[in-house]
């Protein structure tokens, strides 16, 4: 089955593109506002909405491949590609993208999916990670559907897998609402949940005390509210560094004993800490929390710790599994580009029995979570993000619809690749 045409449209994301470099210079919040002038390329507005380009790959037959671009939040920023604006970038796929793909037999989405990872644009830089992400993604249906597979089956061919017959975890993120969002987890039973947004050392308190206080009330909370008998979710807070900004990012020591409060806290449930310190480079980052792990194993905290900065690329996601730099890693989707990384990201994870948190950003699509929920089932993943937005609901049901979706078809034996002969 030849592709025959490439197709974009221009769209929104879920969130917003946030100029990190101005907030860090002291820029204020006001409401959901930021005051100030921006400071990255780009930005016009220190706070804009966040852009995206659908991508659609038609096939001879007349079905449509579909994938959507998008780039994280902090677009722009900490040595990322550019800041991601529609307009810049429609041409260039439409052109440069679709010369390439156009005419070729969408017979393995590997395949494609690594010929445009390299593929150059008229500069010699490789493509933006926003159109690589989204790009790939239109590639995996286009091929699932030439072959009347489902995307998972898809993956599971290629990479000689086995699709999961189970709803995976997914985690939900509260953004600052914090408390809010929390009850909005709890009542629909969220497998993971709540995600908290301590990002600063005022959010946290100066000695924890914050957080420390926001875990004993999350306890109490779903104890008293659980949406079910048996309800038991796991908790996992991102931390952005904060505790190693409290305590120091090489304070071992320190940081155990505070992981040990917290653990005693969101006793019965299970305790993950995401991105404890950032310690400034991925070297340093890697061996911090490589070291905060074997203290926290060696006095049996039973804490889970999350690598999250300084670990982007597929390469990162490598160096920090071989080196047991915590005991999950979180594989942002759009900062590895094509979602054949992706995939190989999670399975050597699994390889090296670290845990694989298929995550991404808040500033993603309905399409590219859904496209994102297929790779996480075909590979197993030990949870996925709930994404795009900061809302709890919205990204919540596109989880969880999709995967109710990929069971059912499943079960009736249909897209399956076991059935086609």
């Amino acid at each position: 089955m030849k592709i025959t045409r490439v197709v974009c449209s221009k769209g929104l994301t879920g969130f917003y593109f946030d100029d990190q470099q101005a907030i860090k210079q002291g820029a204020q919040s006001d409401g959901a506002m930021y005051i100030g002038e921006p400071v990255t390329p780009g930005f016009t507005r220190i706070r804009q909405p966040g852009e995206s380009i659908s991508v659609m790959i038609v096939l001879e037959d007349g079905q449509i491949g579909l994938g959507d671009c998008a780039a994280v939040q902090y677009s722009g920023a900490g040595g990322r590609d550019p800041l991601f604006l529609a307009d810049s970038f429609i041409s260039l796929i439409e052109q440069d993208v679709a010369s390439h793909l156009v005419g070729q037999q969408a017979d393995s989405f590997k395949r494609l999916a690594k010929e445009i990872e390299e593929l150059k644009d008229h500069s010699g830089r490789r493509l933006h990670t926003a159109i690589r992400y989204g790009v790939s993604q239109a590639i995996l249906d286009a091929v699932a559907k030439a072959k009347g597979l489902n995307m998972c089956d898809q993956i599971a061919l290629e990479y000689n897998t086995k699709v999961t017959t189970r709803m995976l975890p997914i985690f939900t993120q509260s953004g600052d609402d914090r408390y809010n969002n929390a009850d909005r987890m709890i009542m629909k039973g969220a497998p993971v949940l709540p995600h908290g947004l301590f990002n600063s050392v005022k959010k946290t308190g100066e000695k924890g005390e914050n957080l420390l206080a926001y875990i004993k009330w999350l306890t109490k909370r779903v104890n008293e509210f659980a949406p079910y008998k048996g309800y038991h979710p796991i908790f996992h807070i991102d931390c952005y560094g904060t505790i190693g900004q409290i305590f120091g990012a090489d304070n071992y020591l320190g940081m155990a004993d505070y992981l040990e409060e917290l653990e005693k806290a969101a006793n019965p449930f299970h305790l993950r800490i995401e991105g404890p310190m950032d310690s400034g480079s991925r070297e340093a980052q890697m061996r911090d929390l490589h070291n905060l792990r074997l203290e926290v194993d060696k006095r049996g905290i039973k804490v889970e710790l999350v690598a999250d900065e300084w670990c982007n690329t597929l390469e990162d996601v490598i160096y920090f599994a071989d080196n047991k730099a915590g005991h999950m890693i979180q594989i942002k989707t759009p900062d590895l580009g094509s979602l054949h990384n992706t995939i190989e990201a999670v399975l050597y994870c699994e390889k090296m029995g670290i845990g694989a948190y298929q995550g991404g950003t808040c500033n993603e699509t309905d399409r590219s979570t859904q496209v994102c929920i297929h790779c996480a089932m075909a590979t197993n993943a030990e949870q996925i993000l709930a994404k795009p937005g900061m809302g709890v609901d919205e990204a919540y049901m596109i989880c969880n619809n999709e995967m109710q979706r990929i069971l059912a078809l499943r079960a009736a034996g249909i897209g399956v690749a076991s059935t086609k002969a």
